[in-house]
């Protein structure tokens, strides 16, 4: 076993980001005689997975070989047949896997089949790097809930825009256009009525070297006071809008959107509010696996408060505008002792030109 080759495969796996959603990422090498003979990742949605890839573009023969995969090959008719079986019927002697798969209809069949065929398996190599390529599946497999990023940016005084609004441009460009990745990757983008009135964006992703997937946009609006005229509502994308709204909406108003195109989600009202845990239940009714929350301060704290924040990506950049009206990026009531504030970890902290990324998980209570 030689590890060089897991990183391979998690390489290739990455490749897959953006496009295989809900699907996992996946990546496979196969390895005879010490040499690659064969590679492949789950590219798109729907398409083959990875070992059915690194198969078809294998060089030579690879009965007898090894192969390296970041997830527990599956063991379910889907969208395509179990992997596990065609890599018995590959001649397959060795499989290396970086994780077990917790899809119920997986979770150790595929390794059972590999095992009850002959095969050597060996699990847990490069493990942790696997489930943080992979935290968007395995929150969503296990739970069918949203994974939720929170992504605030913000001036080195905690403003996220001046005293007058302005707030074009907290972050550079290089941080920017990594928001547009990361907009790739997930599935839905959150935003409040507040956004899109002050700023009518288009919460598309622009990217420079690569087609992007827009996400779906989720508009939080309690009254559904969206103007039909907004970008979201008259935009040439494949992804769709949801306004998300509550009983206080008036009717027209919905008929209107609904004419537009777009969908609605009528929650509960809680807080005289749009209900955001049973919007993310309805999200991931509908496929969506991850969110990515760029809101208002008022929408970042309901979303912490209501715990559907399960990872906070913060830009700092080097300014200060100062102001007591200045907005911040978590407003609300907030949280009155110091000994109660949300805590982060697991940290990373990455660099923009001049800008930098805090990257962290919300510690989850003992």
């Amino acid at each position: 076993m030689d590890i060089k080759f897991m990183k391979r495969a998690l390489e290739l796996a990455e490749k897959g980001a953006g496009y295989t959603k809900p699907n996992p990422l996946v990546g496979a090498v196969i390895v005879k005689d010490g040499r690659i003979i064969g590679e492949g990742y789950h590219e798109v949605y729907g398409s083959h997975h990875a070992e059915v890839n690194a198969f078809k573009n294998a060089i030579e023969d690879v009965s007898g070989a090894t192969m390296y995969v970041t997830l527990e090959p599956c063991a379910h008719y889907g969208k395509t047949p179990p992997c596990a079986e065609a890599i018995v019927k590959k001649g397959i002697k060795k499989v290396i896997i970086g994780q077990l798969d917790p899809n119920p209809l997986v979770a150790g069949k595929g390794i059972e089949i590999l095992r009850n065929s002959g095969i050597e398996v060996i699990v847990g190599i490069l493990e942790e790097e696997e489930k943080k390529l992979n935290e968007i599946f395995l929150k969503y497999i296990t739970t069918k809930l949203p994974f939720g990023i929170l992504k605030t940016a913000m001036t080195l005084d905690g403003k996220i825009a001046s005293s007058i609004g302005d707030s074009k441009w907290i972050s550079n460009e290089f941080s920017r256009q990594y928001v547009h990745e990361l907009r790739h990757r997930v599935s839905g983008i959150v935003v409040g009525i507040g956004t899109v009135l002050a700023d009518d964006p288009e919460l598309t992703t622009r990217l420079k070297d690569k087609v992007g997937v827009d996400p779906i946009r989720i508009i939080v609006d309690s009254t559904a006071k969206i103007p039909l005229t907004a970008r979201i509502l008259n935009l040439d994308s494949k992804a769709k809008t949801i306004i998300a709204t509550t009983e206080k909406a008036d009717k027209q108003s919905l008929k209107g959107i609904q004419d537009k195109g777009a969908d609605i989600i009528i929650t509960p009202l809680k807080n005289n509010r749009v209900d955001l845990v049973y919007l993310m239940q309805q999200l991931g009714q509908r496929g969506i696996d991850s969110v990515l929350i760029e809101g208002g301060g008022a929408l970042n704290f309901s979303a912490l408060e209501e715990g559907i924040v399960d990872k906070v990506i913060s830009f700092i950049a080097p300014k200060i505008i100062g102001g007591s009206a200045a907005k911040t990026p978590v407003g609300g009531a907030g949280i009155s002792l110091v000994k109660n504030a949300i805590q982060l970890e697991n940290i990373q902290i990455s660099r923009f030109q001049e800008d930098i990324m805090i990257e962290a998980y919300l510690r989850k209570e003992e």
